[in-house]
């Protein structure tokens, strides 16, 4: 039968898949891969959009929930690896880690083997991780890894909030609680022409007025090293909520606004 684009082909056999990104390269296509989990949301429709921006590209996507939604067909994805992919495999790099730094390792392995699997050239990964995202690249550039990393926006709701797998998980009595992490990032975007201490102290004070103690709130470098004096960076989050720990982040241009426009 032959290969029909855009059809969301699904494959479980990791040779079939290399078949197919082996053929797609040799005609001179580019391969974008989007590694997912076992869910879908609305922030991995957004990856898959991006990945189908990049003209002219084959879009596959890997997938180890218990079944392929349809979503993958209705956005018109290529391929499907429909299985688990670097089982077994931690890529440690040595960051300065904030959540859990096996976990980590363990995705930026899942990622690499994606890459590997389809021969992709282009990978697509959130915001929302951005952590996993520096991590990836960190893995990326020390290994000479073939690949362009692509990073996505992080897709909220009305609220504010981001579109997490884990937001369901969330009782309704702690929902009003669970808008003030994304609201502190905020607030504390909004005061960084006055520097990481003034971020830092905006971010909390909303926490506090929230009832809520931060598990981490940080300031840290796109490199996700020490955060500059001045020039981007990230302000990571995360607080726990009945069990459920909610992460989010935004990016902070320290020292750069209207009041110091001049220097």
């Amino acid at each position: 039968m032959a290969f029909e684009p855009g059809t969301a082909v699904v494959v479980t056999d990791p040779a079939q898949l290399a078949v197919y990104g082996r053929a797609f390269r040799k005609v001179g296509k580019s391969v974008v891969v989007v590694p997912l989990g076992t869910g879908v949301h609305a922030g991995h429709v957004q990856l898959i959009r991006a990945a189908r921006s990049l003209l002219g590209a084959v879009v596959m996507v890997t997938y180890a929930g218990d079944e392929v939604p349809d979503v993958f067909a209705e956005e018109k994805v290529d391929v499907v690896f429909h299985g688990a992919l670097g089982e077994g495999a931690r890529i440690s790099t040595g960051l300065d880690h904030l959540e859990d730094a096996a976990e980590i390792a363990e995705s930026v392995a899942g990622v690499l083997a994606a890459v590997n699997a389809t021969h992709a050239t282009d990978v697509v990964l959130g915001e929302k991780d951005f952590e996993l995202l520096a991590a990836v690249q960190q893995a990326v550039s020390a290994l000479r890894v073939e690949v362009k990393l692509h990073s996505v926006p992080t897709v909220r709701t009305s609220t504010g909030v981001a579109m997490s797998l884990r937001n369901t998980s969330i009782a309704e009595t702690d929902r009003d609680a669970a808008l003030a992490l994304s609201a502190a990032l905020t607030a504390g975007a909004h005061v960084a022409e006055r520097g990481a201490d003034a971020v830092l102290a905006t971010a909390r004070g909303v926490l506090e007025a929230a009832g809520l103690t931060p598990d981490y709130l940080e300031i840290r470098g796109l490199n996700f090293g020490p955060a500059p004096e001045r020039g981007d960076a990230r302000l990571l989050a995360a607080v726990t909520l009945g069990g459920v720990r909610l992460s989010d982040n935004v990016g902070v241009p320290l020292g750069v606004g209207f009041k110091n426009k001049e220097g």
